[in-house]
């Protein structure tokens, strides 16, 4: 009897050890293919084009000339890591020496191996193994880099998404990054909080503009996304403050304004952490007036305190919440950059504000090298 269980405990193990083998060579086969060997298929094909390549030149080096071989190794540099980079550069090496004994010297005619077809297909690979040692030093699979980056920046976009408002509100947003880039360093997030009563926003202007402050933007967008309604509305600003703080970052400043709207009342809370101050248009006398909360800017040192001011948008009334990119440049100073602003923002009482954000920002601040963010909240008649 206790050889049969002992016999069985055996056959147990050694079912289990089998497993376990098999899951771990499953689980390499998958690492492998989705990391280090996921540059299998487009090795084996470039390492496939390069002896068509030489047979071309071999058979009409006139039309197909040898220094086609960069062609492949340009493809490489983009594609594959430097391990499989190495092999490609290997096999178009052998390429050229064929291609040199089988064409004969370069002095006997043209379209004939040259030196300075060695020198334009080294340089090329040099160039080539530098762009790959980089994307494997940054660990970024050659198929994800650009996926990756268009995914940060669809979460921005989502982020930044305002909620809808009951219909005798209007909101909307316009964000124009500097030089044309897809990533900006000023962001909005915003909720419906208090059972949906309440619309909490804010909008943060990053020190630093375009990628050099998108990176920075995401990661605050979704830790203040994370904060927004979490809190009590007077303890969001500190609680970012101190956040990042805690990210001892070289360039570790930003600005922020806060903006807590009553969408029962229109009374509103507005506090702000270095940021400009927000425009209100009373519709009674037309008029812009500015509205601030009283504070530091974010990063600077611990335990500040945001003050802030309160005031109420009655039907007709518009707020306008912005960045300094839109109203401040070298050689104007912000207080005419508001003018300029309101002035602009005049031409749509008449009219409704109905896709002026985007406009206003078109009238101001076209060509201006700065992140630029309006942000438009409208308490309809």
């Amino acid at each position: 009897m206790a050889r049969g269980v002992g016999a069985d405990s055996y056959t147990a193990r050694t079912r289990k050890s089998a497993h376990r083998a098999r899951i771990a060579l499953r689980k390499s086969g998958v690492d492998y293919f989705r990391g280090d060997g996921s540059d299998w298929i487009a090795l084996a094909g470039l390492l496939l084009t390069v002896p068509a390549i030489a047979c071309g030149t071999i058979a009409t080096p006139v039309w197909c000339a040898p220094s086609a071989l960069v062609l492949p190794i340009v493809a490489g540099g983009l594609l594959l890591r430097p391990a499989s980079l190495l092999g490609l550069y290997a096999a178009a090496a052998t390429a050229l020496i064929v291609e040199s004994i089988v064409l004969g010297p370069y002095t006997q005619g043209p379209a004939r191996v040259t030196p300075g077809t060695v020198l334009t297909v080294a340089a090329c690979g040099f160039f080539g193994l530098v762009i790959a040692q980089f994307r494997a030093r940054v660990g970024v699979p050659w198929r994800r880099g650009g996926t990756m980056l268009f995914d940060l920046r669809e979460r921005i976009r989502v982020q930044s998404a305002l909620p809808r408002l009951p219909k005798n509100w209007h909101r909307e947003m316009a964000l124009r990054p500097a030089g044309g880039q897809s990533f900006s360093g000023d962001f909005v997030v915003a909720a419906r909080t208090n059972g949906d009563r309440t619309l909490e926003v804010v909008l943060t202007d990053v020190s630093g503009k375009g990628m050099d402050a998108g990176s920075r933007a995401l990661l605050l967008s979704g830790a203040f996304g994370g904060l927004l309604g979490s809190l009590p509305p007077h303890a969001f600003l500190p609680a970012a403050n101190a956040y990042l703080l805690r990210q001892n970052w070289d360039e570790g400043f930003a600005t922020s304004i806060h903006l807590v709207l009553d969408l029962d009342s229109g009374d509103y809370e507005l506090f702000s952490a270095g940021h400009l101050p927000a425009l209100q248009l009373h519709a009674g006398n037309g008029r812009w007036e500015e509205q601030s909360g009283e504070g530091p800017l974010l990063g600077v040192y611990d335990g500040a305190q945001f003050d802030p001011v309160k005031g109420s948008l009655r039907p007709g009334d518009v707020l306008m919440l912005f960045t300094d990119g839109l109203v401040e440049t070298s050689g104007r100073d912000i207080a005419e950059g508001i003018d300029r602003l309101t002035g602009e923002a005049d031409r749509y009482v008449a009219s409704g504000f109905g896709g002026a954000a985007w406009h206003l920002i078109e009238a101001v601040a076209k060509d201006v090298n700065d992140d630029r963010a309006l942000l438009l909240i409208c308490h309809e008649a």
